[in-house]
């Protein structure tokens, strides 16, 4: 029997073009002989859109200007765990009642833990980490004292909360130069500065400030920066490791996602064996202290002399055509569309877990 899977993709992050291009991936390689599949968007204004899958976007192959559609019919939201979860305001017509949300929001408020709460309230099965994980992994500073604390490497690092200040003299005494400016929760570099000196030191932190109420000031770590990708629930799998050369000062959101060419990627990486299983395992290790289910990239550092630095473990990566972790799957054996596959399955799992505990107290 087929199962209903609502793709939920835009959101009001500041990488809402970048979740359409996802978007767009999965739409077009899931398999439409087990799944129906429906289309929500959210928009920047956080308004929930039904749209018909041939026309939800506009300038759809351009990743600078792509856009949801005018198309869109809003919805309403019906919590509760019997009956349809959805209803088109204008025409109070209900939604087939959804079994799986796959979401592809990256950023604040799809990635951070707050979409995965409110699905939990629409008792609707998510793809991905839950609320925990994908809080705790969404806040780099609660990631790094977790990572920390389980004796797992990262980078020294101060964490500054708007209101407080570090002088550039005592921070760069401290962690050595270069640093590496960021705000505490977002992704894919957005808000992220190379720090040198004085000046850029101030540019970066009025720049991280703009986007995130803390920022973590952090050791630039000279190395290799190497990708694996996870997927699993108890059982979690780690795929083969990937290498991204970038040809900028770092790994920027344009070389990510707007500029390809500007950055090569090497799956698998060129690394010892040996190496690389110590690679995956720390992966795995990692995502199992901060409570990952489903999947997650778990990005590093590799240092000539060996060391495995963590840099930051991300729970809903990006599905784009560049993108690292659907290419690490296929790299080990998975295609994307068995990947989505996968990933849905393992969200219906849990669910099903989740609903055969107890929730009341017999006395």
């Amino acid at each position: 029997m087929k199962k209903s899977v609502a793709i939920v993709f835009g959101g009001q992050s500041s990488e809402h073009e970048v979740s359409l291009q996802s978007a767009r991936n999965v739409i077009n390689a899931i398999d439409r002989n087990t799944y129906y599949i429906t289309l929500i968007g959210i928009d920047k204004q956080g308004h929930w859109l039904r749209f018909d899958e041939r026309d939800y976007l506009q300038n759809a192959n351009d990743p600078a200007r792509i856009k949801l559609s005018e198309s869109g019919r809003l919805l309403s939201l019906r919590p509760g765990t019997q009956g349809p979860q959805f209803v088109e305001v204008d025409t109070g017509l209900d939604l087939p009642r959804i079994d799986v949300v796959f979401p592809l929001i990256h950023g604040s408020t799809g990635e951070d833990g707050a979409l995965q709460g409110l699905l939990r309230l629409l008792d609707i099965p998510c793809v991905g980490p839950d609320v925990l994980g994908s809080a705790v992994c969404m806040d780099k500073d609660v990631t790094k004292r977790l990572l920390r604390d389980a004796g797992i490497a990262v980078a020294p690092f101060v964490v500054l909360h708007r209101g407080e200040s570090v002088d550039f003299v005592s921070v760069s005494a401290q962690l050595g130069l270069p640093l590496f400016v960021k705000p505490a929760s977002q992704g894919s570099s957005v808000g992220v500065s190379k720090v040198t000196d004085q000046a850029t030191y101030d540019a970066a932190l009025k720049l991280a400030f703009d986007y995130d109420n803390k920022v973590l000031i952090e050791q630039g770590i000279v190395g290799r920066e190497v990708e694996c990708a996870v997927l699993g629930n108890h059982e979690p799998q780690v795929s083969v490791c990937g290498e991204v050369v970038a040809n900028d000062e770092f790994y920027a959101y344009d070389t990510k996602y707007l500029n390809d060419g500007q950055a090569r990627i090497a799956i698998p990486a060129d690394l010892p064996t040996d190496l690389s299983d110590e690679v995956r395992e720390v992966a795995l290790q990692a995502y199992r202290v901060l409570g990952c289910a489903g999947l997650s990239r778990v990005d590093f550092f590799v240092t000539e002399a060996r060391e495995i630095i963590i840099n930051e473990v991300n729970t809903l990566p990006g599905f784009t055509s560049i993108s690292m972790y659907p290419k690490l799957w296929q790299a080990s054996g998975l295609s994307y569309p068995e990947l989505i596959d996968r990933l849905i399955v393992l969200a219906l799992e849990r669910a099903e877990e989740a609903r055969a505990l107890k929730t009341e107290v017999v006395l």
